[in-house]
């Protein structure tokens, strides 16, 4: 009974209803009490645990099974792993249009889990069958002069799995993570802060995940099979479904909305059409839709702001019959420019998501070159591809210390509840690669001088006397650098985009690492084909030890260092979304309150946000 008469108190408040437009499965009201916060979050950090421990048990060591078990070169296996992992990355685009226009977040992502899980299952039955392999050709790394090659129908079935698994991860990576994001009420002030921690934890679930695929099940793969190695990871997927499943009656869920890409193309069609008018001097004078209608929704309209002013002419009256594709709300102007003003940030991007493509390719196929036994050569020997863990395990530190140490240490000067700004986080990354990118260079050097110094010219079952921890340096590194660069990234695009666009903004991040893995395949290719003019073999060779892998590496400092330089001026130009909070005024009635418009390297002045 005094349960019952705590709810009805609840209920009698407009405080203990959600105010960001949230809802249960149905559409219906709920307490903020009730769901939501970090316990729906719970179910979704452990999902993830689980779903990354299952993709990166397939992408970790895939470069050697290509190699390995379907007997593809150098050049042909990464660029294969990267084209692959570049299409996982793009799918998000169309998972969030259905999300945000169709199925809504939830039922998108269940329907794709459901695609996802097929294609882990049709993988395994794959690497299970000899049928579906060519025959050995030799032990360890790849024997050049084998002629045992992939049928067609091999790895048209190999990649036809991949593919289907790449199609689920289209679904329900864009909106895993902004389900995550929509259990925090905005318009709370308690909720607000802890949606800032939130993606620094949900980083951190994913590689914990990560760590567990980069290390046992690489070393599964590796020592048992690859039947073994793959089953695992299309159980863990299986589980990490059932638990999202169990926590859905926890769950805050945004409503659909019309299509984000049908309203930017109204917006950009109409300001086409009116290209010729002058926009009205008084932005008052700009159509917009009457407050009761957004508060009938449970959302806010934009104001209006003056960057990118040409797009406010879609918003211009006419006095014609209005479509459309002929006349837009000041609040479809105002999404329609923040998710345009963002491009340039997402450009910057490609290249730091490029260097994450070697961490899976060339990085592992280095350590396939070098001695890999702990202790005497009868003692442990370490799988090339579990090197990834130390990424996952600096991460994961560099997670914690960031959230716990450096943010409110950061809080105290700056002003800033994020401690610094999301585009100088982000900056703080790609400094990073241009320093990890030095050392594999200098590193893939020394590699080479001690095979050349010991006649060593052929990678076929010959190991370069020098241990694989040589490596360790830019593994651990890129684990640092994604402690800044990829959760400012996931987080900028989220909190940058308007309301019914959060799931086209989480996909830019996916968009980012699936161009920088395109650009990967592309980079690769064309290197390797001018550096074999003229006879020369080139930089990057089935053999690595008469490839020149030092020189591709100094490569991408140069082309880092030049992205920088463009990372600073988009940062000059940038500025950041007019935030609409809600205060009480001490009657009861809500009232929206501007907080700030800042640029990056600017002081942050609410200190509530």
């Amino acid at each position: 009974m005094a349960g019952r008469t705590s709810s009805l108190l609840e209920a009698a408040s407009g405080d203990a209803y959600t105010q960001d437009g949230t809802t249960d499965l149905c559409g219906g009201p709920i307490l903020r009490s009730k769901r939501g916060g970090w316990r729906a979050c719970s179910f979704v950090l452990v999902y993830e645990v689980f779903e990354r421990m299952a993709h990166y048990g397939i992408s970790s060591n895939l470069v050697l099974y290509l190699t390995k078990e379907l007997h593809q070169g150098t050049v042909q296996s990464a660029n294969n792993v990267t084209n692959w992992a570049g299409t996982a990355m793009l799918t998000p685009i169309v998972g969030a249009y259905i999300a945000d226009a169709h199925l809504g977040r939830y039922r998108t992502f269940m329907v794709f889990s459901v695609i996802y899980l097929i294609g882990m299952s049709l993988l395994t039955m794959v690497v299970s069958l000899p049928s579906l392999k060519p025959p050995k050709c030799g032990l360890g790394t790849p024997d050049l002069s084998c002629e045992h090659k992939a049928s067609s129908l091999q790895l048209g079935v190999f990649f036809l799995a991949l593919y289907i698994l790449a199609m689920g991860t289209g679904g329900t990576k864009p909106n895993i993570s902004t389900i995550g994001a929509d259990q925090f009420d905005k318009n709370e002030p308690r909720e607000r802060r802890h949606r800032l921690s939130f993606f620094n934890w949900w980083m951190f679930s994913i590689f914990v995940g990560a760590l567990f695929g980069n290390t046992v099940l690489v070393y599964i793969q590796d020592k048992i099979g690859w039947t073994v190695g793959y089953a695992l990871p299309t159980v863990g997927l299986a589980v990490s479904i059932a638990i999202f499943t169990a926590g859905t009656p926890f769950y805050r869920h945004k409503p659909t909305s019309e299509s984000s890409f049908a309203k930017m193309a109204g917006v950009i069609v109409s300001t086409v059409r009116k290209c010729t008018l002058a926009a009205p001097v008084d932005p008052s004078d700009l159509h917009e839709l009457d407050p009761e209608h957004y508060a009938k929704k449970k959302t806010t309209p934009l104001p209006y702001t003056p960057n990118l002013s040409i797009l406010s002419k879609a918003a211009v009256r006419t006095g014609g019959r209005a479509s459309r594709w002929s006349l837009s709300t000041v609040t479809q102007v105002e999404e329609t420019k923040q998710m345009l003003k963002m491009l340039p940030v997402l450009a910057i991007t490609f290249v730091p998501s490029a260097m994450l493509a070697q961490i899976n390719t060339l990085f592992v196929k280095q350590g396939t070159t070098l001695e890999r036994h702990v202790g005497s050569q009868d003692g442990f020997e370490i799988p090339p591809a579990s090197l990834q863990g130390f990424v996952t395990i600096s991460m994961l530190v560099s997670v914690v210390l960031y959230d716990r140490l450096f943010v409110p240490f950061m809080r105290r000067l700056t002003k800033n509840p994020r401690g610094i700004s999301l585009l100088q986080r982000m900056g703080v990354g790609l400094v990073s690669h241009i320093v990890i990118m030095a050392i594999a260079s200098v590193t893939e050097r020394r590699r080479l001088d001690v095979a050349r110094a010991n006649g060593i010219f052929e990678s076929k079952g010959t190991t370069i006397p020098l241990s694989i921890f040589v490596l360790l340096p830019q593994f651990v590194l890129m684990g640092v650098a994604d402690a800044f660069l990829e959760v400012a990234k996931i987080e900028f695009f989220y909190d940058q985009a308007p309301e019914g666009m959060k799931s086209l903004g989480t996909s830019y991040s996916m968009t980012s690492l699936g161009i920088g893995n395109f650009l990967s395949s592309a980079l690769l290719s064309t290197v390797s084909h001018l550096t074999r003019r003229h006879g020369s073999g080139g930089w990057i060779q089935n053999n690595l030890n008469a490839s020149r892998l030092d020189l591709y590496y100094a490569f991408f400092v140069v082309l880092n260092c030049a992205n920088l330089v463009l990372f600073f001026v988009v940062c000059r130009m940038y500025v950041y979304n007019i935030e609409i909070a809600h205060d009480d005024d001490g009657g009861g009635e809500k009232q929206q309150r501007e907080l700030v418009v800042i640029r990056p390297f600017a002081v942050v002045g609410a200190s509530d946000m």
